[in-house]
């Protein structure tokens, strides 16, 4: 058994040792573009339920709004994920780029055991509070029941979408990105098999659509486990290592506290848009931002997979002391978001009415949609340059400086802006906070970066990483 242990121990080390040694673009390609697809399939978990209701004969666009408001308390949920998705799985790669797979298996375990607090407290709020916290969010008399049909079930699954999307970060980092893509693969297909089933065949409606996600959900989840269970992984989910260490999870905090907020943000961010919308416009407006959200997340898929497949590479090269591999990495990361975004977003601007005819048939909704969409999705043009800085930031350990930037967007900027402009401009204040934060965030970014980025890439600054 040693003798295995030991072979195991090689291969693995010689696997992650490609992250320093391999070809830039080969490493790339054979890192990045799983995880894309597997960001792409995981977003249809929630596209394509929005596309499925928004076509409900006769009630479609009031069931899709309903949907909507419900983003507001999944996203919140999916946040926590992310403490451990982009602060544990990142400091992870960056222990095993030392040398020290024992301190990293100690994240991993930690990591499971404070997603499993975070699942029981989860369900117990909002299952106590789901109806007024809905109404807060948005929803109507009219769409209510749609809300809450789609959440109560939906809550049922809170454990397995945090151990599916939290843990799954950790396989990535081993450098098994095509492992991690089939987590996503075998839920996704699941998903957009049984919608159809359970929405039309057996008339269940939003409920049909929850159910659906919550069994797709479980089978990711299950996959990922088995995984690090399994003698394939290299880091492995350890009793011994589950017990919750302070040092430790300060260590993930610090890091994961800034994606945390730039998800529950985004949660809190919905919250004040759908408010917004509802008190200046209605259920038609609320309508609106649930289908430009849907492109928004659709757009940002490929981003997110890209830079979860970059990350553990940066990570690794930035733990091993490679600073000129870094700084081609980074490059790369950067270049690659802007030009995806910018191009992405174009599309959207120029033939809004064209996407928003893949989530309803209502023609009112249709051509509201098309006439706002060029103003909410303005400032994504240049987005990208965020969305390649945000996470070197993290990949380089750089916590202070990335939440900086992940509240300067949405709490100081876009939840302020939507609620003042609407005074001044009505419903279309609204949709106008969107650009105008997201053009001063992303030119404060790109600042911050190029000020600080050289005292970054320093072995002082390195042996300051704990």
């Amino acid at each position: 058994m040693g003798k295995g242990f030991l072979i195991m121990a090689a291969t693995a080390k010689t696997r992650e040792e490609r992250m320093a040694t391999e070809s830039i673009g080969k490493l790339m390609a054979s890192m990045t573009l799983p995880a894309i697809l597997a960001q792409m399939i995981n977003i249809l978990y929630s596209v394509i339920d929005r596309i499925y209701i928004g076509h409900m004969e006769g009630v479609g666009a009031n069931a899709l709004t309903g949907v909507g408001v419900t983003f507001c308390i999944t996203m919140f949920i999916s946040a926590f994920s992310a403490f451990i998705s982009n602060g544990a799985a990142p400091l992870a790669a960056i222990w095993l780029g030392k040398g020290d797979r024992e301190h990293a298996e100690k994240i991993l375990g930690n990591s499971v055991s404070f997603l499993l607090v975070c699942t029981v407290i989860l369900m117990a709020v909002f299952y106590a509070f789901q109806k007024p916290l809905l109404y807060m969010f948005g929803a109507s008399d009219a769409t209510i029941g749609y809300a809450m049909d789609y959440l109560s079930i939906y809550l049922a699954g809170t454990l397995f979408v945090e151990l599916a999307l939290g843990l799954n970060a950790f396989i990535i980092c081993q450098s098994q990105p095509k492992t991690a893509m089939f987590s996503v693969l075998i839920g996704a297909v699941a998903n957009i098999i049984l919608d159809p089933i359970f929405i039309f065949g057996l008339h269940m409606g939003v409920r049909g659509a929850a159910t659906a996600t919550v069994i797709s959900q479980g089978l990711s989840a299950a996959w990922v486990m088995s995984f690090l269970f399994g003698k394939k992984s290299s880091l492995k989910i350890r009793r011994s290592c589950m017990r919750m260490e302070k040092e430790i999870l300060g260590s993930v905090f610090g890091l994961g506290i800034s994606p945390f907020i730039m998800n529950a943000t985004e949660s809190f961010i919905s919250i004040v848009l759908n408010h917004g919308l509802q008190v200046y416009g209605g259920d038609m407006y609320v309508g609106s931002l649930t289908i430009m959200q849907s492109i928004m997340q659709l757009f940002s898929a490929p981003i997110n997979g890209f830079t979860q497949g970059m990350t553990p590479i940066v990570s690794y090269n930035y733990g091993a002391g490679n600073f000129d591999r870094v700084k081609k990495l980074y490059r790369w990361m950067i270049g690659m978001c802007f030009g995806f975004r910018f191009i992405s977003t174009a599309t959207s601007m120029l033939f809004p009415a064209f996407y928003a005819a893949f989530f309803t048939n209502e023609a009112q909704l249709v051509a509201l949609t098309g006439r706002v969409m060029p103003i909410f999705m303005a400032g994504m043009l240049v987005f990208g340059l965020q969305n390649g800085i945000q996470p070197t930031f993290l990949a380089l350990g750089q916590a202070k400086v990335s939440l900086f930037i992940a509240v300067l967007r949405k709490i100081i900027l876009l939840i302020p802006l939507a609620i003042i402009l609407p005074h001044f401009m009505g419903v279309m204040g609204v949709y106008w906070a969107e650009p105008v934060s997201d053009i001063i965030s992303a030119t404060t970014a790109s600042a911050l970066f190029l000020i600080n980025i050289k005292k970054i890439l320093s072995k002082e600054a390195l042996e300051r990483i704990h």
